[in-house]
């Protein structure tokens, strides 16, 4: 199979502005994403898409391959989906510009579960750390026994009732998707689901497409927040 790494990447984010671009331990955000994409041996090809001359222009810099794409999409998803129209590939790896603290790793765990038969999507999970299974920010997921997803939520799921030990599963925003389920996103009705949650993969999960989610022991830092890019570039100094 063909793999395609796609990073979106683009300028106006709402909470952080120009985050893509911001400086951490000296160097662009972009750069550090870039870094780990590219040494991840599954990935025939990598680009960043972007709707911004001056990330374009970066890239030209330093020898990144760069697709522009129109300032009018929605979504990471929907970028990736531009994408797909001029570079052919059987997988696409969307990875998100604003997780520097991306390994290869990640990228290879997200292609594992193409090996089985009937998977469309796939999506990562860590276990989530206890300061983080009542916020918010961090979207938890819930799966069957053969990884397929059942939900994802800004909540608390699932619901402890007993109070007994459980298991927290924390959901990274890093997707790879088969053509063919890549090409039905922009079709498929925006769901009521992901406007109540302002989470897109519920899409899928509300019109039958089949989304897996692989563990992974290593978490994340998305950079949404001053806060966010704080305590990833301590993390990377270190």
């Amino acid at each position: 199979m063909r793999v395609v790494g796609v990073i979106p990447a683009r300028l106006a984010s709402t909470r952080l502005p120009r985050k893509i671009l911001r400086p951490i331990a000296g160097r662009p955000m972009l750069a550090w994403v870039w870094e780990a994409a590219v040494a991840c041996p599954q990935l025939d090809q990598l680009l960043v898409a972007t709707d911004s001359d001056e990330i374009a222009s970066l890239c030209n810099e330093n020898g990144w391959t760069c697709q522009l794409t129109s300032p009018a999409l929605a979504s990471g998803t929907d970028r990736v989906h531009a994408v797909s129209q001029i570079v052919d590939a059987d997988i696409y790896v969307n990875i998100q510009g604003d997780e520097p603290l991306l390994k290869p790793e990640h990228l290879t765990a997200l292609l594992q579960p193409f090996a089985k038969p009937g998977v469309d999507v796939t999506t990562l999970k860590v276990p989530c750390t206890p300061e983080n299974i009542h916020n918010p920010n961090a979207v938890k997921v819930v799966t069957a026994e053969d990884g397929r997803a059942l939900y994802f939520s800004r909540a608390t799921i699932p619901y402890n009732r007993d109070g007994n030990p459980a298991l927290y599963w924390k959901h990274i925003g890093l997707y790879a998707y088969r053509k063919a389920a890549l090409q039905r996103f922009p079709a498929l009705p925006s769901s009521t689901l992901e406007h109540t949650e302002r989470l897109e993969q519920l899409r899928f999960l509300e019109n039958g497409v089949n989304l897996y989610v692989e563990p992974t022991p290593f978490d994340t830092i998305g950079v949404d927040t001053e806060e966010d890019l704080r305590l990833v570039e301590s993390v990377l100094t270190r």
